[in-house]
């Protein structure tokens, strides 16, 4: 409970000093890693790319039958996002 305490009051503190708290910053590559066979959808029929993003989802078109619009892998540590320099992730 601490650590995850300590993660948003980081969160906060970082985000209100950029001046880009509602900036969307886009997710690690290795988390939109995810097997085609444990994919969950996050989307709805005809989501695009953007706003599969803006959902805070991977979108990959590349495989059939499979959902394009999905939910990341969730990251171990704490992942904050800082303008200008994407994610970085607290271990914990």
């Amino acid at each position: 409970m601490e650590t995850r305490a300590l993660c948003l009051m980081l969160l906060v503190l970082l985000a209100g000093s950029s001046g880009v708290a509602a900036e969307y910053v886009g997710l690690s590559p290795n988390q939109c890693m995810v097997p085609a066979k444990v994919r969950v959808d996050c989307g709805y029929p005809s989501v695009t790319e953007e706003q599969c993003n803006n959902r805070g989802c991977c979108f990959d078109s590349s495989i059939r039958n499979v959902p394009w619009c999905f939910k990341p892998l969730q990251e171990t540590g704490c992942t904050v996002p800082l303008a200008g320099f994407g994610r970085f992730i607290f271990p914990l």
